[in-house]
């Protein structure tokens, strides 16, 4: 069977595996949340701009892969999560860089660090690097090393969930200096919140709409 992911269904599991470690009390995701989460404007690159029926076909297809399920107590509306866990017994430090790298591509150490830890902590940059070389040992392999580019100091590593990943022109380029990863960490912070008051207000509807149609049968 062919597991190798198009760039949708790579979406759609990194934002599966995201929202399970960053708003558990969410999760699993309506088709709704999940299509929200597909096209946030934070924490992803390239930003997307999916329909529910993009997200439909991909999740059909991470199912057949094995890679997602449906949730088992999604009750009245259908729920989705990934299966990652379960089929590879990995901890949340190895999901959160799979869900960092799936999500924004090949990235250093330090930057998997810094925009990790919002799903899992990670004291050191020496953490990071045993989760990457974790993944990297498993049959297949889940990430690999990528040649250092030109003016970079440090190499990146990529997922492998899509064959071979292709360079990027943003890989040529300086990495960015220290100050703006501060503003890009507060500006993701912000963006966070706003996403989980967003999963709030969809949770509700739905909740509405459920009650509504529990009325409707006594009417």
């Amino acid at each position: 069977m062919d597991t190798t992911l198009d760039d949708i269904e790579v979406r759609v599991l990194g934002c599966l595996i995201e929202k399970e470690l960053t708003t558990p009390e969410y999760y699993p995701l309506s088709l709704n949340a999940l299509t929200n989460a597909c096209n946030q404007k934070s924490n992803r690159d390239p930003v997307m701009a999916l329909q529910e029926t993009d997200v439909v076909k991909a999740l059909d297809s991470l199912r057949f892969k094995r890679f997602a399920r449906v949730a088992g107590d999604s009750g009245r509306v259908s729920k989705y999560r990934h299966s990652l866990a379960e089929s590879l017994r990995l901890a949340p430090p190895a999901l959160a860089v799979i869900a960092e790298l799936l999500l924004r591509g090949p990235q250093t150490v330090g930057e998997l660090r810094t925009r990790g830890e919002r799903m899992a902590p990670f004291p050191d940059l020496a953490a990071v690097e045993e989760v990457l070389q974790e993944l990297s040992d498993i049959n297949p392999p889940l990430v690999l090393k990528l040649a250092r580019q030109p003016g970079r100091k440090e190499a990146r590593y990529a997922h492998f969930f899509s064959g071979m990943p292709a360079v990027s022109e943003e890989d040529s380029q300086s990495p960015p200096e220290p100050a703006r990863l501060k503003v890009m960490a507060e500006e993701e912070r912000f963006a966070r919140l706003e996403e989980e008051v967003r999963a709030l207000r969809s949770e509700v509807e739905e909740l509405r709409t459920a009650v509504k149609e529990f009325r409707a049968q006594f009417e």
